[in-house]
């Protein structure tokens, strides 16, 4: 009879104590992602399941004990703190001096919490971004793509660099902060016949694109990011570094494109930016009624704007007004029957307020106003008194008799 093997019983898992001090260090608190996600059950209904995963610590990118920073090397006479490079040497090879980068940033695998995320408003990580941060969880700087809502002061980029008020003569370093500049020149791009299709896809690692243009025949290219942060952030992760092919990409700012048509593109997104930082400050039902999305809104200003006044429709500038009355009543907390009223005057006869429709008397006009507008003709009977006689005084004479 052939023996039965059966398989060994599993082993519980060891119990977790929870009485432990909490740490702090960075990974004492992980942060975790939230999902929602729509299923359907075997029943037929959707159900809405929450998911959160725990987000991955970053990584070090190099090893610490090897990372060392060091100075330029020494081609010239005079070193440049402004250009971070040695001038007054060789001219002809400039070129030749350029140097691949010595790693790259690779944000799927890279790219994880730091001690940067428990802070608002942190910056990026510049070591992070051309993939040489031998700190990993430990780093103090964000190690992750910049997004929509990264936003910084107009005078720094995304890694906490001052801007300057003017680019440099070679269109490098951290830019100026007259000009928000969203579009990177790449030069030495080696030439083949899918030269647009690489440039694209290296570039999109670092954030959404909106334009991408490549001359083929110089060997150049432009690419435009719809988030400054993200051409920042892309600006010095593509620095040095290489295609498909052995060539190391110079990449700086781009100047500003001459053509009226991006002049117009730019002048267009300028005016949407505005526009929805307006649209995200007034209330839905204003910016509506101002877009003409809300045909009840043009109903009730044909019923309302003329304030019981039969023929009578207000302009733009009192009904506006009376609108942002109505909301900042809302905001003190009166209700809209508890509008400020013009008095009437007390020389007025209580009996007016009989002749006043009753869907009148929350207007800004009291009942007795209205009553008195309605009973009131133009005339022009009253005399005016006659002037005071008295001695004529001639002011402009110079006869000292007068």
């Amino acid at each position: 009879m052939a023996d039965v093997l059966t398989p060994p019983p599993a082993t519980a898992p060891a119990a977790i104590d929870l009485t432990e001090e909490p740490s702090t260090d960075a990974t004492a608190l992980v942060p975790t992602t939230t999902t929602a996600v729509t299923e359907t059950n075997a029943e037929g209904k959707k159900i809405k399941k929450i998911i959160r995963r725990k987000r991955r610590p970053a990584r070090p990118q190099v090893d610490p004990a090897t990372f060392k920073t060091e100075a330029p090397a020494a081609t010239g006479t005079i070193f440049n703190i402004w250009y971070n490079k040695w001038s007054g040497g060789d001219r002809e090879d400039k070129y030749l001096s350029k140097t691949a980068a010595p790693s790259r940033c690779v944000i799927a695998t890279d790219s994880g919490y730091t001690k940067a995320d428990k802070t608002p408003g942190s910056y990026f990580c510049l070591f992070f971004a051309r993939g040489i941060c031998p700190k990993g969880v430990d780093c103090e700087y964000l190690h992750r793509l910049p997004t929509v809502t990264d936003i910084y002061p107009s005078n720094v980029d995304c890694f906490g660099r001052d801007k300057f008020s003017d680019y440099r003569d070679d269109m490098g370093g951290v830019g100026s902060f007259q000009r928000q500049n969203r579009t990177l020149y790449i030069g030495r791009i080696h030439v083949t016949d899918d030269i647009e299709e690489i440039v694209a896809r290296h570039f999109q690692e670092w954030g959404q694109v909106e334009r991408t243009r490549v001359l083929t025949a110089r060997g150049v290219g432009f690419v435009t990011y719809m988030n400054e942060a993200n051409s920042q952030f892309a600006k010095e992760a593509m620095a040095h570094q290489s295609l498909d092919h052995n060539e190391i990409l110079n990449v700086r700012w781009a100047t500003t494109d001459p053509n009226p048509a991006a002049a117009k593109r730019e002048a267009h997104r300028i005016e949407e930016q505005a526009a929805e930082a307006i649209r995200k400050a007034l209330p839905a039902s204003y910016i509506a009624e101002i877009e003409g999305r809300d045909p009840e809104q043009k109903k009730r200003r044909k019923m309302e704007g003329g304030f019981g006044l039969e023929g009578y429709e207000a302009p733009d500038e009192v009904w506006y007004a009376k609108e942002k009355a109505d909301w900042d009543g809302e905001k003190e907390g009166r209700g809209q029957g508890d509008q400020l009223m013009i008095e009437a005057d007390d020389g007025y006869e209580e009996g007016y307020e009989a002749l006043v429709p009753q869907q009148h008397q929350n207007g800004i006009l009291s009942s007795t106003t209205l009553a008195a507008l309605k009973g009131y003709t133009a005339t022009s009977t009253a005399k005016r008194p006659a002037p005071a006689t008295g001695p004529l005084v001639g002011y402009g004479s110079d006869d000292d008799s007068d």
